[in-house]
């Protein structure tokens, strides 16, 4: 099985390649903007690849013939999108356009991660047929590539939802809350966290085989791939601290909106994830066991 991945420089990108890179039954190529940044090289096995471009895609494509496309490369940073609309439109609509239309033509099973943020958290958690209503720029352009994976004719497609994917990667971009609540608390940093958003945490391992079993399955619709265990942003930081035994009396619960953040969140998230779990055997770790994961990773990387 020919698989081509998006992305592979972040987070769940490089996931998706540790998990298949010695996978006998996979042929693997990564692609991302820039160099590869996984830990070990892929060699020719990686291909740079600007979304963007109709050319870069075209060609990409036709070299890789693959049999299946894990589209994980997205402007996610909900502020930044709502900063710049035009940015977020390019990187999260027109290219996901593009490589739509590329697995279109080459017959390809396209496998597309969307977001929690495409539903406005008034009727949380949901199940993968509740009606969306994104309350931000960030989710209408993940909604909107929705629809195009859903509407384009393709032979067959997938849409992965998720929800607050945290891990440890080389060389990423951004952070994720759980380091970023890892790191302040640490540093004994007073910080101010948000007690009235709700969601369900995801290990970037368990989101890589939710993918990966779409893949292998030739599934097809829209799966919820989070974490089991909900909580608010507030016990998310709380349930860091005492794992990793640090104090948390420098934190400060606030309200949403004294943030001051360009783009609204929705208030309580979450998944259903029964339809994953019985079609895909999905079974993801409890926010604890995640932190374990995360906890080796560190001590190996130090």
């Amino acid at each position: 099985m020919k698989i081509l991945i998006t992305g592979s420089n972040g987070l769940l990108g490089q996931k998706l390649v540790s998990a298949l890179r010695n996978d006998a039954e996979v042929q693997l190529l990564a692609t991302s903007r820039g160099a590869d940044r996984t830990p070990e090289p892929l060699g020719e096995r990686y291909a740079a690849l600007d979304i963007t471009s109709p050319m870069e895609v075209d060609a990409v494509f036709a070299a890789a013939q693959p049999d299946v496309v894990i589209h994980t490369a997205a402007m996610t940073n909900v502020d930044a999108c709502e900063l710049d609309p035009e940015a977020c439109q390019l990187q999260n609509v027109t290219a996901t356009g593009l490589l739509v239309q590329a697995a279109k033509r080459h017959g390809s099973h396209f496998i597309h991660l969307s977001t929690d943020f495409i539903f406005d958290g008034k009727n949380g958690p949901y199940r993968e047929e509740d009606v969306p209503a994104p309350l931000s720029i960030y989710g209408q352009s993940k909604l909107d590539a929705e629809h195009l994976v859903m509407n384009a004719g393709l032979a067959k497609w997938a849409i992965g939802r998720t929800i607050i994917v945290y891990g440890i990667a080389e060389g990423l971009s951004r952070s994720n809350v759980v380091l970023w609540a890892k790191s302040a608390l640490e540093k004994g940093q007073p910080i101010k966290v948000v007690d009235d958003q709700w969601r369900m945490p995801t290990l970037a391992e368990d989101l890589a085989d939710g993918c990966i079993r779409i893949a292998k399955r030739g599934a097809t619709g829209i799966f919820n791939l989070s974490g089991s265990d909900g909580m608010s942003i507030l016990e998310l930081v709380q349930r860091v601290g005492a794992y990793f035994h640090l104090d948390t009396s420098v934190v400060t619960p606030v309200k949403s909106d004294t943030l001051g953040q360009p783009a609204k969140r929705p208030p309580r998230t979450g998944f259903v994830l029964d339809k994953a779990r019985r079609e895909l055997g999905f079974a993801p770790r409890g926010f604890e066991e995640g932190l374990a994961v995360l906890k080796k990773q560190l001590e190996g990387v130090r």
